[in-house]
């Protein structure tokens, strides 16, 4: 009888003492686009990822690498390498079904890769495991060639997603992201928008609270309400607080002062345009209804499970299903992917806690609707 071909190698996770091992076999497996010795032994040494490599009588013969990204239920595979020597072994089919494996046992729900148009085998075997393809990424490898975008969910979940087609956009500036979740807010309500630097910069104009604990000001939810509606937008806001936002950890009493001045301003002209701040938390449930009546929703979250960051930070919501909250994030991650940034899964309970800022515990949510 014919040998079992999984029989012939070996999967576990990498050691520290593989990186000359994954250096050479990255230098056989590619062409170009490599991984460097200083990336390897970065991600020997971190968390939040899933490494494993195939080994046959101690060599290596592949390695899978995926990204854990913290505070979501999505993992990225970022490499998948096999040596000349272990090709038509299933060696990458086996690396990448153990991969799935671990990233589901870490509570990941979807796999996301980019694979290159020219590579047939690799496409090949993505599709054979159940991935598909949702769009492309021009001028993504070295050689200016593009790349496909494929995602598979890799732990099934009873759906019931309310999803809109929003156009993603980055923030330019690390202090803009209520702009640029504003900017995809209007441009999912209105195909004949395009999000650009300079809206970006105005609306951050007009909607800052001109101070933070340190740095630039962020974006006051009413402040933002006021100029989409000045762009034709019906928007109203939950604040589930009163009083100044943003002002607990503000330790110069001149700056609480011109915050505190600019929260009273921005409620009176609230007031005068009849737009509308309910002084109340929401729930879950009421952001499903208004994705199901058309809106969309500018959520502000705390950054920290994301980036281990106390940071406020504004997505723009858009999607839900009975696990997840699904957001567009204008903050590209690490690895400088926009393709992570998208429908990016979070879980309830996670969601729930992401959702309260600072000592106060504020939580806020835009509602954007179009005129009718």
């Amino acid at each position: 009888m014919p040998q079992d071909r999984q029989s012939q190698f070996t999967l576990r996770p990498a050691l520290p003492g593989d990186l000359d091992q994954l250096c050479h076999l990255e230098q056989t497996a590619f062409q170009g686009d490599r991984l460097s010795r200083r990336r390897f032994r970065h991600w020997l040494q971190t968390d939040h990822r899933v490494f494993l490599v195939a080994e046959q009588r101690s060599a290596l013969l592949g390695y899978g690498l995926v990204l854990l990204r913290r505070g979501t239920r999505l993992a990225r595979l970022y490499s998948l390498a096999v040596a000349p020597a272990g090709r038509g072994l299933g060696i990458g089919k086996a690396l990448l079904s153990a991969a799935e494996d671990a990233a589901r046992a870490c509570g990941r729900l979807y796999m996301r890769l980019e694979v290159a148009e020219q590579n047939t085998p690799a496409i090949a075997l993505y599709r054979q495991l159940g991935y598909r393809t949702f769009g492309s990424y021009a001028n993504y490898y070295e050689d200016a060639g593009a790349a496909l975008r494929m995602q598979k969910r890799i732990r099934y979940r009873p759906e019931n997603l309310q999803t809109l087609n929003v156009p993603w956009y980055g923030q330019r500036t690390e202090f803009t992201c209520g702009p640029a979740a504003a900017m995809m807010a209007m441009a999912g309500l209105d195909s004949g928008y395009e999000p650009n630097e300079s809206d970006e910069l105005t609306l951050w104009r007009e909607a800052t609270t001109i101070f933070m604990t340190s740095g630039h000001g962020g974006c006051h939810p009413i402040g933002l309400a006021l100029a989409l509606h000045q762009r034709g937008f019906s928007s109203e806001v939950y604040l589930n607080l009163t009083g100044p936002l943003f002002i607990s950890g503000v330790r110069s009493e001149e700056k609480k002062r011109v915050m505190a001045q600019v929260d009273r301003d921005y409620r009176a002209q609230a007031r005068a345009r009849g737009l509308p701040v309910i002084a109340e938390d929401f729930t879950q449930q009421r952001c499903q209804q208004w994705l199901e009546e058309g809106a969309l929703v500018l959520l502000l979250i705390s950054t920290y499970r994301l980036d281990g960051k106390k940071v406020p930070h504004w997505v723009t919501l858009t999607g839900m299903d009975d696990e997840c909250f699904y957001v567009h994030d204008p903050d590209v991650d690490d690895e400088d992917n926009p393709l992570d940034s998208q429908y990016l899964p979070i879980a309830r309970e996670d969601f729930a806690k992401m959702s309260l800022f600072g000592t106060e515990r504020l939580r806020t949510a835009v509602v954007v609707r179009r005129f009718q």
